[in-house]
């Protein structure tokens, strides 16, 4: 496996050496630079081009949302990891919609950021456990005008993944699905899989998130 070139913007200073010492024994992640403002990480992404950018939300010139917006403006296919403090849907919302792969809440810990590091480098998803259940909850409340039904005409997902895939999204676990759908709970989760490599999604959050924003939830009658 190729080392992961990390970026790490937070413009406290005891944040960013907490993550650096959570990672120096890493072997599959290179710390290739700090940054300790909005402005600064732009213009060190640039400069680096890291595979993962590790952006602090809050900081006092540009927030983390604006700062990666113009990354990804610029680098489409640039992988950013938003860190917040905040357990509000609007953060999470709006870091999502600025195009960050992931959104992490500062209270993880050691196996989670790596993990989230490794997933975001290769192209995929990746939100925090601890904000699964908000984005579930408050997502279709605060931004269902923004749902586009249209998606749902392009998808390639079948009739019985759907349905999961929508019972996902209500917070359902396999089991109730199964018992819901009348099939096994093993057969859930291989349509859940299944799913997941279609999509190219590794997480069960990211699976109700898809379900909220492609329109498939609420569920068409």
């Amino acid at each position: 496996m190729r080392k992961v070139k990390l970026l790490i913007v937070d413009d406290h200073l005891l944040i960013r050496i907490g993550v650096i010492n959570l990672l120096k024994k890493n072997t599959n992640i290179s710390i290739v630079g700090e940054a300790e403002s909005g402005h600064e990480a732009i213009s060190m992404f640039e400069k680096l081009k890291p595979n993962v950018v590790l952006m602090d939300i809050s900081m006092p010139d540009i927030s983390g949302i604006e700062a990666t917006k113009r990354i990804k403006a610029k680098y489409p296919l640039a992988n950013i990891l938003i860190l917040t403090i905040f357990e509000n849907e609007d953060y999470v919302f709006n870091a999502i919609r600025s195009g960050a792969s992931g959104v992490l809440h500062k209270n993880i810990g050691k196996k989670e950021l790596v993990e989230a590091i490794l997933t975001v480098a290769e192209g995929k998803k990746y939100f925090g456990q601890g904000l699964t259940q908000l984005l579930i909850e408050n997502l279709m409340s605060k931004h269902e005008e923004e749902i586009n039904p249209k998606l749902k005409e392009k998808t390639f997902l079948t009739q019985r993944e759907i349905q999961i895939l929508c019972s996902i999204a209500e917070g359902l676990s396999a089991e109730s699905i199964g018992e819901k759908l009348n099939i096994s709970t093993r057969t859930v989760e291989t349509h859940k899989t299944n799913m997941m490599q279609k999509l190219n999604i590794n997480t069960t959050a990211a699976l109700a998130l898809y379900a909220f924003e492609s329109g498939y939830y609420p569920e068409k009658k």
